[in-house]
C-alpha cells in the first residue's frame, strides 16, 4: 500500500490543526476532504461570517469542505460516506457520534496534546502547565466511546521548562503533533491497518491518579491569592496567553478594576523594608508606583510582569503604573 492508495479525511478546527494538515497536504497524502466547524459570525456586529483557520487553508489547498451544523445529520453522514475514505483524522475539533469515527476501514485516530492517560479532556496544555508538569507531549489514538479513552498508537515526549507558558507549549506541540500525525499514517500504510496499540488502562493503576484537563471558563481562570507563589506562578502562565489568568485590583475609593495578568516572577520571600504582617496578606499589594508591583500570596509574593486591562491592550506593568497611580492602600481580590 502507497500513499495513494490511502484515502483520508481530515478533521480539525483551529491554528493548532492547520500545522498537521499542511504537513499531510505537502507530504503528498492522498485527502479526500476536510471536515470543519460552520463560519462564526465576528466584527461589531456579529454581521461578517468568519472561516475556521482549517477552512481557510483547505480551500487554499482546493480541498473539499463540509460544515456540519449537526454530526449525526443524516445528510452530513451521506457527504462524508461519498468521499470514501480509507481513514480519518481528528485533530481539535468535536467530539464524534459513533457513525462517523466507525465509518472508514481504517478507522478513525485523533491526535491529542497530552501524554495519554493523563489529561483527558478540552484543555490539556494549560493544565498540564498549572499543575507545574516538567513533561508533556503528543498521543495518536483510535477514537472509540468516552473522551480521549481509545487504544494508543504512538506518543512524543518534550520537557516543559519553569519559564514555558501555554503559548509557547502550544506551539511546540502543534509542529511535535504534525510529524507524529504523519509517522502515524505512514505506520498505518506500512502495516496495512494492522498495527499495534496500546490499551491506555495498562498505564495507569487506578483512575484516582490521572489529571483531566476540562474546558476552561471565566471563573476557572480566577487566581486565588491564598495559594503559594508556585501554584500562582504555575497558574497565572498555564492560561498565557489565553484565556488568561484574571483578578480584581481594587483603590481605596472602593473601584474595582479587572485585568489579566500575562507573566509573573515568584518571590519567597517578604520584600526587604516591609516585614509587617499586613503586607503579607494574601491579596495585599506592594509597589514603588514606578517600576515594580507584588502581590502577596500565601508563602511570599508574585511579582506582575505584563499584564491587560479590561478593554486595553497587553502592557508591562511599568507601562501600567505609568497610567495607574498604585501604593499600598490598594489590594487585590
Amino acid at each position: 500500500m502507497t500513499k495513494n492508495d490511502l484515502k483520508i479525511v481530515f478533521m480539525g478546527t483551529p491554528d493548532f490543526a492547520v500545522e498537521s494538515l499542511r504537513a499531510l497536504v505537502e507530504g503528498g497524502y492522498r485527502m479526500a476532504g476536510v471536515v470543519t466547524m460552520p463560519d462564526k459570525p465576528a466584527g461589531r456586529h456579529g454581521s461578517t461570517l468568519q472561516p475556521s483557520p482549517v477552512k481557510q487553508y483547505a480551500l487554499s489547498q482546493h480541498l473539499p469542505v463540509l460544515q456540519p451544523e449537526k454530526l449525526k445529520a443524516e445528510s452530513f453522514v451521506e457527504e462524508l460516506r461519498s468521499m470514501q475514505a480509507d481513514l480519518q483524522i481528528v485533530v481539535a475539533f468535536r467530539m464524534l457520534p459513533e457513525i462517523v469515527w466507525d465509518m472508514p476501514r481504517f478507522g478513525t485516530f485523533n491526535l491529542h496534546a497530552s501524554l495519554l492517560p493523563q489529561y483527558r479532556g478540552a484543555a490539556p496544555v494549560n493544565w498540564a502547565i498549572i499543575n507545574g508538569e516538567t513533561e508533556t507531549g503528543v498521543t495518536t489514538f483510535f477514537l472509540t466511546h468516552g473522551i480521549d479513552t481509545g487504544q494508543i498508537i504512538r506518543q512524543e515526549k518534550m520537557p516543559v521548562t519553569p519559564t514555558d507558558d501555554a503559548g509557547t507549549v502550544h506551539d511546540a506541540l502543534m509542529k511535535m503533533g504534525a510529524r507524529l500525525v504523519t509517522e502515524t499514517v505512514d505506520l498505518l500504510i506500512a502495516s496495512e491497518g494492522n498495527i499495534e496499540t496500546v490499551q491506555q488502562e495498562t498505564l495507569y493503576v487506578s483512575s484516582e491518579t490521572l489529571h483531566p484537563a476540562p474546558k476552561l471558563y471565566m471563573e476557572t481562570c480566577r487566581i486565588d491569592w491564598h495559594q503559594s507563589a508556585v501554584h500562582v506562578y504555575n497558574f497565572i502562565r498555564g492560561l498565557s496567553p489565553y484565556p488568561g489568568a484574571w483578578t480584581e485590583i481594587v483603590n481605596p475609593s472602593g473601584e474595582t478594576f479587572s485585568l489579566k495578568i500575562f507573566s509573573s516572577e515568584k518571590i519567597l520571600d517578604a520584600p526587604a523594608g516591609n516585614q509587617a504582617s499586613r503586607y503579607c496578606l494574601p491579596g495585599a499589594v506592594h509597589t514603588d508606583g514606578k517600576h515594580y508591583l507584588e502581590v502577596a500570596v500565601s508563602d511570599g509574593f508574585i511579582r506582575i510582569i505584563s499584564l491587560q486591562l479590561a478593554g486595553k491592550k497587553r502592557m508591562s506593568i511599568k507601562d501600567f503604573l505609568n497610567g495607574t497611580k498604585i501604593d499600598i492602600n490598594w489590594k487585590v481580590l
